[in-house]
């Protein structure tokens, strides 16, 4: 379902990773479930994943110096240890389970619509991960990156504009012949104010099942698709 008529075809889909792309929520309560079968893993992965603005904010404040995801997470994670009975992890266990974001597994619908996609369109990710997370992840996933660009590249974390005109400097191109694919309104908002054309992906589970995100159209997106499957066919791949 396209949300209004292309104004000209992009030259380069840069996408969001965490939530678009990978199930983070299955991933991380599946790691957890490893350690510690007993443990409430929905509750463990919201709170940590709650934690990922506030801490990016400090970043941003100037209150901590430039930080990798990594180690954002490890913060988080070493703040909620005691909350959920996890105290008594060895280093290596706290070290394997922060690591876990490199082991997300992509949405079943991803691996074939970027391959499809890849036959027409350069194709790179566009995240506040750090590149050996997403490197990580890509050859865990099979997954077929033209590009790895992430805010580690930028020294800036997404809505920061330099992040989305980024894309655009690398490529050489007009902020308009890229587009950001991406199941965050607010991060497409950002992109849009840049001068991007946006694609909303919906992703309805993932926060899991208790949780169902709200996937309506937004008429300002470029495109609205079901899954990147549906993206490939509506860009004519």
């Amino acid at each position: 379902m396209s949300t209004h008529p292309l104004s000209s075809s992009p030259q380069v889909l840069a996408f969001d990773v965490f939530g678009t792309v990978v199930d983070w929520h299955s991933g991380i309560v599946r790691e957890l479930k490893l350690l510690r079968p007993e443990a409430d893993g929905n509750a463990f992965v919201l709170a940590w994943r709650a934690g990922y603005q506030p801490a990016m904010r400090r970043v941003m404040s100037g209150e901590l110096g430039w930080t990798l995801i990594d180690d954002l997470h490890r913060l988080i994670l070493d703040g909620l240890l005691e909350q959920f009975g996890l105290g008594d992890l060895s280093e290596a266990q706290k070290q394997h389970l922060n690591k876990a974001w490199h082991r997300l597994d992509p949405w079943p619908d991803v691996v074939a619509g970027l391959t499809r996609l890849k036959k027409r369109y350069t194709l790179c990710t566009l995240s506040n991960g750090n590149i050996g997370l997403l490197t990580n992840m890509a050859r865990r996933g099979a997954l077929p990156w033209d590009c790895i660009l992430s805010a580690e590249v930028f020294r800036a974390y997404k809505p920061d504009p330099a992040t989305y005109l980024g894309v655009a400097k690398v490529f050489d191109l007009d902020p308009a012949q890229v587009m950001l694919v991406a199941a965050h309104q607010d991060d497409l908002a950002a992109a849009r104010a840049c001068g991007l054309q946006t694609a909303y992906i919906e992703r309805p589970a993932e926060f899991g099942a208790t949780r169902p995100k709200d996937v309506s159209p937004d008429p300002a997106n470029s495109m609205h698709a079901r899954d990147f499957l549906d993206l490939a066919t509506q860009l004519g791949c």
